[in-house]
């Protein structure tokens, strides 16, 4: 220290430095310091979340192990394989409820599969129409599907037997495993976008519709215009559930609901969310007071990693309906006991479209490859019926030439009036046509041959067919099932919630 003419202390250049490097490294040591504890207190309450959430949403999970079982999935989700990964598919079944009180509480009337590729991160959507009549397996019980989970829990007391019941029903149906499923009701569905400040989408058309059902049994007005729309919790709900104003009806509001899950998805995994403390506490009330599900402690992690490289942006959206001449399905008569009642079923005689539609839903053009393939052989196809049932001939006529788009086909007297056990495709080509003879096989069904028996040659002068196909007994009860149309379907869904609706 050094003394001017006054006397008075003059510290030096060199000293003043050092006290300002180190009060800069106390201020950094003290920001990282706060840094480090602010990660820790983050990771702390996001561990402790999760592991809250596992608890509520699975019951079956053991309270003492859900926390340390979630931590380590957090510090090592490679070290978890979901099921489904080996695959490389992962089936989730999700499924939407009314919920505790309110009309239907326990109908399913949001089914999906929403199907994950782990190792090129694609992510496909298909829907399933709550109006699709199916038979449950190994309890010899045909139903509307939307009414599955409510038969299971009526029998079994036992909400995870019932989901489990649906996961079989959906497997029969499209042949997929399904690994996971999520039940989640209308107020958790709210209370899950309000939670992240609400979503955003792109309306298609100008939605107006005056019997939205409102509480108590009311109706009101649901209005929203086309474009561009930032929806809180009530008004999506409105808009997934809406379809009295929709040309498409359910189909229509099954798409939209694809739509809305996206946009949910986008949201939670947003930077804002996940930083957002305040957002994620509310996220996570809001899915263990609402949500069930199988998914176990030890698999978040695995789930959370996996959720930040999906591919969003390319998703495959698939409903399963009865819009238009492509469609799958078909409008059908069904009778449950003694009454009579619309439904949807396959239009051809098994679930096998269904199923290609299922297993190709990350690669569509596949199917159109296919079909291309079935144009370019342009068989010449002769029907004859020896099923017994005179109806028969038109309803298979219409599906190969309406539905499939078969150009060639021909109908021909039964010679001898014979009666057939069994359907049967006889490929005259010598097996040089075998996309179409595979598809007739597959879809009506019926058993394939490579050599006509003698009386069938030559039935008709001047034409040569290159497959013959023998109508037996066995098609009669799948297709002998009255038709009946959209708006039949539609008018019965609309008397049942006006009947609701006027009992309370």
């Amino acid at each position: 220290m050094q003394k001017n003419q006054n006397g008075i202390a003059d510290y030096d250049h060199s000293d003043r430095k050092r006290r300002l490097r180190k009060l800069s490294l106390k201020i950094i040591f003290g920001v990282v310091l706060l840094f480090f504890a602010s990660g820790i207190a983050y990771g702390s309450f996001f561990v402790y979340k999760l592991s809250t959430l596992e608890k509520k949403i699975n019951p079956v999970e053991s309270n003492e192990t859900t926390f340390f079982k979630t931590a380590r999935s957090l510090v090592d989700p490679e070290n978890i394989k979901l099921k489904g990964m080996e695959k490389e598919r992962i089936n989730i079944l999700l499924l939407g409820i009314a919920g505790k009180g309110k009309p239907g509480q326990n109908l399913t009337d949001t089914i999906m599969i929403a199907s994950i590729n782990p190792k090129s991160s694609q992510v496909a959507l298909l829907s399933v129409p709550r109006d699709f009549y199916a038979e449950v397996p190994d309890l010899n019980f045909q139903s509307k599907i939307n009414s599955v989970y409510q038969y299971g829990i009526n029998t079994y007391k036992d909400n995870n037997r019932a989901a489990e019941l649906v996961s079989d029903t959906i497997r029969s149906i499209t042949s997929l495993n399904i690994d996971y499923y999520v039940v989640l009701n209308f107020d958790g569905f709210q209370k899950i976008i309000d939670s992240v400040g609400g979503i955003n989408i792109i309306n298609e058309r100008d939605i107006y519709d005056a019997r939205y059902p409102g509480p108590n049994y009311s109706y009101e007005t649901f209005s929203l215009a086309k474009g561009f729309q930032q929806l809180d919790g009530a008004t999506a709900l409105k808009y997934v559930r809406e379809r009295h104003n929709d040309p498409e009806g359910d189909f229509g509001r099954a798409k939209r609901q694809q739509q809305v899950l996206q946009a949910t998805k986008n949201k939670i995994f947003s930077t804002g969310t996940m930083l957002n403390v305040v957002a994620l506490n509310n996220l996570f009330n809001a899915l263990g007071e609402t949500i069930q599900t199988d998914i176990q402690a030890e698999e978040i992690g695995s789930f959370l990693e996996l959720s930040k490289k999906l591919d969003t942006q390319n998703i495959n959206n698939l409903v399963l309906d009865a819009w238009n001449k492509e469609s799958l399905l078909k409008v059908s008569h069904v009778f449950f006991g003694e009454t009579r009642a619309f439904a949807l079923i396959p239009r051809v005689g098994n679930y096998s479209e269904i199923q290609e539609v299922a297993e190709n839903i990350f690669d569509l053009n596949k199917i159109q490859r296919r079909r291309e393939a079935i144009a370019e052989e342009d068989a010449e196809i002769a029907i004859i019926n020896q099923s017994g049932n005179l109806a028969l001939t038109g309803k298979i006529k219409k599906l190969l030439g309406d539905n499939l788009s078969y150009k060639n086909i021909t109908m021909l007297n039964n010679p001898g009036g014979a009666v057939a056990e069994k359907s049967i495709v006889y490929d005259l080509t010598s097996g040089i046509k075998p996309f179409t003879l595979d598809e007739l096989v597959e879809k009506l069904p019926a058993s394939p041959s490579y050599g006509a028996a003698p009386a069938f040659r030559g039935l008709k002068a001047g034409q040569e067919f290159e497959m013959i196909v023998v109508l037996g007994e066995d098609l009669v009860d799948i297709y002998n099932i009255d038709e009946g149309t959209l708006a039949d379907l539609n008018k019965e869904n609309d008397d049942r919630e006006s009947v609701e609706f006027n009992k309370n």
